[in-house]
């Protein structure tokens, strides 16, 4: 196996993991005033994922930094051409993340509304963006002979593409009820997972219009068994959820996140930006590559040090893995916030 196409797999993973991670902090930011009902709740929504969300957004880091290395035509092209909706999402992960840590330094109510519509519109904005930015690369964009995207925002705002961000921010609001439901306890657990029953129902049927849409456009035998595993774990995971099994129920949305995206990978492959201008103008594996010295010399950072990254954050999972439930906040604190 080329080391081109080695790195296109870990870049595959790399997004697999990112999406899987952060795609519950995102349903959980977005589920705030859904299913909060006081600043006690809130709070216990808040801590589900205050140990984990910064270490989730290192596997989208380590995506964008690995693509500029190993594919930096890919690279260039993408960030060029999708330059507002990338903008989009970093301005959200960035208010998002000050929300995290600006929230409970004054004690005032106000403040905390304030934060916690940031932390929603964080949360909003690259769970739909991400989906949009994803569905164009898998359809194609135009691209020129000299790598150059040539079309404009409107090109990115096709049906296709607003599905995709429909199916994400679906997928993401199941994916965070489940993880409430599994990481919550009393009322406000027995609400996530009715909830997330509905939302799974909902993120269904927009997941295989849009998962077979896909596979017409660019499917094949690889990309089509994946994409039926990622259904049928979604409605194994509604139906966990509706029996009341919460680890079952948060490993079929993650398992649904994982295979749609890795099917998406392999309907994409070999190209990794396809031109609907002309099918020669797309980059490739191949074309769109570093060099094989820094393909290889990236192979052995990557062997040595992306075990240790894993161990770390199961061991941080491992850590925070009992659940919250409002009695663990103090009653002085919703108080002071009134």
């Amino acid at each position: 196996m080329e080391l081109s196409t080695v790195w296109f797999i870990l870049i595959a993973v790399l997004w697999i993991g990112y999406f899987c991670l952060e795609g519950f902090d995102f349903g959980v930011g977005m589920l705030l005033p859904v299913l909060a009902r006081d600043d006690r709740e809130r709070r216990t929504m808040i801590n589900t994922i205050g140990p984990v969300w910064d270490g989730n957004e290192v596997w989208v880091l380590t995506a964008g930094g690995a693509t500029f290395a190993a594919f930096p035509e890919w690279y260039a092209t993408l960030f060029s051409g999708f330059y507002l909706p990338l903008l989009l999402i970093l301005l959200g992960l960035i208010v998002r993340g000050l929300a995290f840590e600006y929230r409970h330094q004054r004690p005032g109510a106000e403040w905390k509304a304030w934060w916690d519509r940031a932390l929603l519109i964080g949360s909003l904005l690259p769970a739909i963006l991400w989906g949009v930015a994803f569905a164009n690369i898998v359809r194609g964009v135009p691209i020129d002979a000299d790598k150059e995207f040539t079309g404009s925002l409107l090109t990115l705002l096709n049906p296709f593409a607003l599905l995709g961000g429909l199916v994400t921010l679906l997928l993401f609001l199941a994916h965070g009820a489940m993880f409430l439901g599994l990481k919550t306890d009393g009322d406000l657990r027995h609400r996530s997972r009715r909830l997330s029953v509905r939302l799974g129902l909902a993120a269904a049927v927009a997941a295989v219009v849009f998962l077979v849409w896909a596979q017409v456009i660019a499917g094949d035998l690889g990309s089509g068994v994946l994409f039926v595993l990622a259904a049928l774990a979604l409605v194994g995971g509604v139906g966990m959820a509706v029996r009341g099994r919460e680890g079952w129920a948060f490993a079929g949305t993650f398992a649904t996140i994982a295979l749609a995206v890795a099917g998406l990978f392999v309907a994409l492959f070999p190209d990794v930006m396809p031109s609907t201008t002309s099918a020669v103008f797309s980059l490739t594996t191949t074309n769109a590559s570093a060099t094989d010295y820094t393909l290889t010399l990236m192979t052995w950072v990557a062997v040595i040090f992306v075990p240790i990254v894993l161990a770390y954050q199961s061991w941080t999972y491992w850590v925070f893995r009992r659940r919250i439930a409002v009695h663990h906040i103090p009653e002085h604190a919703e108080q002071a916030a009134s």
